[in-house]
């Protein structure tokens, strides 16, 4: 009977990891962003990356036959265009030579950009700090085992990114936990990185009250990296057995969620008074985080003439009782 119930139990946390899956990709995929024009250059690559399928043509026959793209070369147009880079044509990252189909094999073995080859001591991307995102990055969990295997783009599409901008809270973390899902949600992508089993998060955090909750209003990051002050998105990624297990880390006045998830709802992100209302409103509810300076003042003036009015009414009745006594 306790088997019973507990394999029902497994059953319905798996399928409630699901739903919470598919409402994160949902909501990260949700953009009412215009999107960018599609360049001509661009566009005769997408003639064949765009779709599931293509056509190749022997120029000499004059045969066809019609192709299955890979699913890691395929393109999706309307994403590209609203990404951070939709603008660009294809040959501003990869080699014009691509324009020749077949591709020719030598320039499948061209170096892949990274973030730092394009924004690494530019001043017009200073306050984004690339330089300090890179050297956390490389203390990461992710540098450290799986090295040239990982890099920017394993989190950040190259063809899809775009900045979250000013986003609500709900939809901020749907967004910043797909890009943890699309691996630690994904047995084929897990494996492509990594020969271990991949773990069952379930289980994992088990030990979390409200679970469901935390994975829907909280994102892995704020456990699972290190916060830096300097930069929006904390890049360092630390080992699990050293993930927030402390409640009070994120449940009190000085909660780390300051300095990561709320960072980009207000600009004062501690203060002595602790938290005001204004910071979480209409957003989100950290038990004991919301505290507000005035609030307190006018609780302790309450405490303090209940205080009062309890020893004036203990004086009193004190002293009625040694006159009966007399």
């Amino acid at each position: 009977m306790i088997n019973r119930i507990l394999k029902r139990k497994q059953q319905v946390m798996t399928v409630l990891f699901g739903t919470l899956v598919l409402f994160t990709m949902v909501l990260a995929s949700a953009s009412d962003e215009p999107a960018a024009p599609i360049s001509e250059e661009s566009q005769k690559c997408l003639n064949c990356h765009g779709g599931t399928h293509y056509t190749l043509a022997d120029s000499a026959s004059g045969d066809e036959v019609n192709l299955t793209m890979y699913r890691e070369l395929r393109i999706d147009p309307v994403k590209l265009t609203k990404g951070t880079h939709g603008n660009f044509k294809c040959t501003d990252c990869h080699s014009s030579e691509y324009e020749t189909t077949p591709h020719p094999q030598s320039v499948k073995f061209e170096t892949q950009y990274v973030c730092m080859d394009c924004h690494g001591g530019d001043e017009a991307y200073a306050s984004f700090n690339f330089e300090t995102i890179e050297t956390e990055y490389n203390e990461s969990v992710h540098a450290k085992k799986l090295g040239e295997n990982f890099s920017c783009w394993s989190c950040h599409n190259p063809h899809y990114y775009k900045l979250s901008g000013d986003i609500p809270i709900d939809k901020r973390v749907a967004v910043d936990n797909e890009m943890c899902l699309q691996c630690h949600g994904n047995e084929i992508k897990f494996s492509d990185l990594s020969s271990e089993k991949i773990p069952n998060l379930i289980e994992k955090h088990d030990w979390l009250p409200n679970q469901a909750l935390h994975f829907k209003k909280v994102r892995c990051i704020e456990c699972h990296a290190r916060q830096n002050d300097s930069i929006m998105v904390a890049h360092l990624i630390k080992p699990g057995k050293d993930a927030v297990r402390n409640c009070v880390e994120c449940h009190s006045t000085n909660s780390i969620l300051m300095a990561s998830l709320y960072k980009h709802e207000v600009k004062e992100k501690r203060n002595k008074a602790g938290f005001y209302n204004g910071i979480i409103m209409n957003q989100a509810y950290v038990i004991g985080a919301n505290r507000n300076f005035y609030i307190n003042v006018a609780c302790g003036v309450m405490l303090a003439l209940a205080l009062i009015g309890i020893a004036i009414h203990a004086y009193f009745r004190i002293r009625k009782t040694k006159t009966n006594a007399i």
